[in-house]
């Protein structure tokens, strides 16, 4: 018997079993993805930070007792009388153009939604247009905006100047994204549902478009030669246009629509994730301000159940569909009476996102309620 080369095998044996443990980690964690894993780098340079809430003038918009002739009922209604929220913006001519949805007290479906507009020079002081600017109406988008109405819109401006809206028509029974166009951004024009064919009755909602940041205006962008959309209120999908109107939808092999964002236990958005403003186009990748919903059960402990924050992502620019960075934590909850308390409890609701005299404003619904506003500098 040799000693001496026992004893050195004995140690190489050792070291095996020590080595081994480590292999095997290093091995199984190349097998899910940072997204699954959360194991981002978190280079939070990329975000949108800080945004802060003017709370000595929010909410800066709320229910009001306008009137309008319904063409649908045929007789006048308070349009606006239960609840304003959830806006989108777009700047033109130096002033700031906020699509709000209001609600009436008259539908069935906790008041039927009509899309106001209200414009202002400053980001918190605006003047209402009297009547709604979009609403269901007598034409062949009645079938699927009536009684529940038109919600949440999202806009941006093409490279021609004529103004993409999306929205959600809502029949009662089924949410549907939906598109309408405008040059001037009093009169819109209808296109129909953004899912057609086999999907036109998925449930689909929050369509939020690429663009780019020119100046003060918002302009729909190209990337490998097509426009893109997520949308989505459970997990995000996305959708892919040549001309902003017409749009298909992003699938896996099996058909089914492509997830490209999920959402997390344990966080902010451990309920679902939905489209915040349009997704802008940085030199960093694709930056996407999104809502989330807090889990009744598997959300984050440190939030109330079911709580409504704000988010960020970044996708790949060449690959609008690979998310690359997401932030750790939400960078806007509800902590005012008027996000605490509502319609809904404990909301803040991001939809709107403009950059004006050298800042960011974010116009966020407050409760189902009313309207916020805050402010990057």
């Amino acid at each position: 018997m040799n000693l001496k080369s026992d004893i050195c095998t004995l140690k190489s044996k050792a070291s095996l079993f020590l080595v081994l443990p480590v292999l095997l980690i290093l091995f199984f964690s190349t097998c899910t993805t940072r997204e699954e894993k959360g194991a981002f780098e978190h280079d939070s340079t990329w975000a949108m930070l800080p945004f802060s809430k003017l709370n000595d003038v929010n909410p800066i918009l709320k229910a009001s007792d306008g009137v309008f002739t319904c063409p649908i009922l045929k007789q006048e209604v308070k349009w606006e009388e239960k609840d304003v929220f959830n806006p989108a913006a777009v700047v033109r001519n130096g002033a700031i153009y906020l699509f709000y949805r209001a609600e009436d007290t008259i539908g069935k479906y906790a008041g039927t939604s009509r899309i106001g507009l209200a414009i202002g020079s400053d980001g918190v002081n605006f003047t209402r247009m009297r009547e709604p600017v979009l609403y269901p109406a007598e034409d062949f988008m009645k079938v699927y905006e009536w009684e529940g109405g038109i919600e949440d819109p999202r806009i941006v401006e093409s490279e021609m100047g004529t103004y993409i809206m999306t929205y959600s028509a809502y029949d009662g029974k089924v949410a549907r994204l939906c598109l309408a166009s405008s040059t001037d951004l009093l009169n819109w024009t209808k296109h129909g549902t953004v899912l057609t064919g086999n999907y036109i009755d998925l449930w689909s909602k929050s369509g939020a478009i690429i663009a780019k940041q020119k100046g003060n205006k918002i302009i729909a962008e190209k990337i490998n030669g097509k426009y893109w959309m997520y949308f989505g209120d459970t997990d995000l999908f996305m959708a892919t246009s040549d001309d902003l109107i017409k749009w298909e939808p992003v699938l896996e092999t099996d058909g089914k629509l492509k997830s490209v964002l999920k959402p997390r236990k344990g966080y902010f958005d451990s309920r679902l994730v939905e489209s915040g403003p349009y997704a802008l186009l940085t030199g960093k990748g694709v930056l996407l301000l999104y809502n989330g919903m807090n889990s009744d059960t598997e959300g984050d402990p440190n939030l109330p159940k079911g709580a409504y924050c704000s988010g960020q992502a970044l996708f790949d620019p060449m690959d609008p569909t690979n998310v690359i960075d997401r932030l750790e934590n939400y960078f806007l909850k509800p902590d005012q009476p008027y996000e605490m308390e509502g319609q809904i409890n404990q909301v803040c609701f991001i939809e709107g996102l403009v950059p004006l005299n050298g800042k960011w404003f974010l116009y966020y619904g407050t409760a189902d309620s009313k309207i916020g506003v805050a402010v990057m500098e």
